[in-house]
């Protein structure tokens, strides 16, 4: 399938909507790395930005874990590598919040 092609209008809204987005994206996360905000806070968030955020990269926000740890508690909730904020199921919100709390 060909992309459409855009004009430089269109293209400067969409570089500028992915900018705001990863703006927000990292402010987020440097939300949760500073303390500010815990994980479930997170996980009660609404927004798109919050929804489309990876559960790893929160995870990994979260001071005291690195990749290593992110991975053993992703793997304790049963929580795919690539699951976002928004598709986690209520089940899966409450190993999380166990396997980090534990």
């Amino acid at each position: 399938m060909a992309l459409p092609t855009l004009t430089p209008e269109q293209r400067a809204e969409a570089l500028a909507k992915a900018q705001a987005a990863r703006k927000k994206r990292s402010e987020l996360l440097a939300s949760v790395k500073s303390g500010k905000t815990s994980i479930a806070q997170v996980l009660s968030k609404t927004d798109d930005i919050t929804k489309k955020t990876k559960v790893s990269q929160v995870i990994r926000a979260l001071p005291g874990y690195g990749p290593a740890k992110a991975a053993a508690v992703m793997e304790e909730a049963g929580i795919d590598d690539n699951r976002r904020v928004g598709g986690l199921g209520d089940q899966q919100r409450r190993k999380l919040l166990d396997a980090v709390a534990g």
